[in-house]
């Protein structure tokens, strides 16, 4: 974090990237002296409402944030960055997106937690465009522009207004990572009751475990001794609003709806009162660790790994084996997972895996045949991207070329 001070007294001369929240309700125009150099802006966490025309002098604005702050146009200006990639304007108030307002260097967008109505027909002339995030805005439908987005890989549209199933997505070649629950087209009629309904008074919270988009998952102990449960829990509290991948509610009914598998996380019951959702699961032992990373600004939807991590094409197709089962585990349940990654896999030192964060799931049972076969298409390719990330790190000394040919030839498939 940097501060207006330093910048006035030309204290940051030369820096790449900058990061200013001062509760800023204007754009501080001693940023333009920056030109030269400046290539990361994150103005998030102020109150602007507006940028200005002389932003256009950043020639080299490579990534822009501003969320949480009070825009409700996204800035025209923007458009005007020859080398602007990524723009960030999450949870603002934004109703219009100006048809030039889109850079032609698009690769990665987040609009999520808007009130956004329609998108333009601008959005599908940005043949770039890997990354786009709409989740939680109002919008009912998409552009037909966007079948020419050949390179798009994650979309995710969740807790909108859709009325129909954006067949203009089903049919892009590299379409990967796909979140489309709450929205008309995808509602379900009744909530899933596979698992019992307890209170949050039955549990303590103890130690938290992780902390994602949607909740906070914590370790807990029962209040009193438990015949039907295992002594061993974690909760997931669902933070009860909107997230990057959509309702709570909908990665709750999901995960139900997947119900039990060896390799995916094992739900056993659920909290449901006013102002408290709540997943009970079994606890996961604590020798299990994180596959992957997530993807950084560079690779942009793809995993990164720890430097040196390497994993022996043994243990590859031990994990390959198990996550083919959960995908078809999955799809037998109509449910698209919406994320698969290894940095939502969990594995110990016998490449045994166990998978969760359901946040983006979708499940689609209510959409026709070919629709259904599309999404679960869409999915295996994220199937195949998990095992080209994994053959990335394969351990080259003394490996099976056979079984790494095998595992090769899948990405064909």
């Amino acid at each position: 974090m940097h501060t207006l001070s330093q910048l006035k007294s030309g204290e940051l001369a030369g820096t790449q990237r900058l990061k200013l929240s001062e509760n800023l309700t204007s754009f501080p125009l001693e940023i333009l002296s920056l030109a030269d150099s400046l290539e990361i802006l994150d103005l998030s966490n102020n109150q602007l409402t507006s940028l200005p025309q002389e932003l256009a002098q950043l020639k080299k604005l490579k990534i822009i944030f501003a969320s949480n702050n009070q825009f409700e146009v996204l800035p025209e200006v923007l458009g005007k960055l020859p080398h602007l990639e990524m723009v960030g304007f999450k949870a603002n108030k934004i109703h219009s997106v100006p048809e030039h307002s889109l850079p032609t260097q698009l690769r990665w967008l987040i609009l999520t937690d808007n009130q956004i109505k329609t998108l333009p027909n601008s959005l599908g002339e940005r043949p770039r465009l890997q990354k786009l995030a709409l989740a939680g805005n109002c919008l009912t439908h998409l552009p037909q522009s966007m079948s020419q987005l050949d390179n798009l890989e994650l979309v995710r549209i969740s807790a909108n207004q859709l009325t129909e199933c954006p067949e203009q997505l089903l049919s892009l070649p590299k379409l990967a990572w796909f979140a489309f629950a709450g929205n008309p087209f995808s509602q379900t009629n009744s909530a899933i009751q596979s698992v019992p309904v307890l209170p949050s008074s039955s549990f303590t919270l103890q130690d938290v475990l992780g902390q994602g988009a949607s909740g906070v998952i914590s370790k807990a102990t029962w209040n009193n001794k438990q015949t039907d449960f295992p002594e061993d829990i974690a909760v997931k509290v669902f933070k009860g609003e909107v997230t990057s991948d959509g309702y709570p509610d909908d990665e709750l009914q999901a995960c139900l709806k997947v119900g039990n598998h060896p390799n995916v996380v094992q739900s056993l019951a659920q909290v449901n009162e006013d102002g408290y959702l709540a997943l009970i699961m079994n606890l996961i032992p604590s020798h299990f660790r994180n596959l992957g990373l997530p993807p950084c600004f560079n690779s942009c939807t793809r995993d990164t790994f720890s430097p040196d991590f390497t994993l022996s094409v043994e243990h590859i197709d031990k994990i390959v084996k198990q996550m083919e089962e959960v995908f078809v585990h999955l799809h037998s349940n109509q449910v698209c997972h919406g994320d698969l990654y290894a940095h939502n896999t969990l594995y110990d030192e016998e490449a045994n895996i166990i998978f969760g964060d359901f946040g983006a799931a979708s499940m689609y049972h209510m959409l026709t045949e070919a629709q259904q076969a599309c999404i679960k298409q869409i999915e295996h390719r994220a199937l195949c991207h998990f095992i080209d990330d994994l053959l990335s790190i394969c351990a080259e000394g003394n490996r099976d070329e056979k079984t790494f040919d095998l595992l090769k030839q899948k990405l064909s498939h």
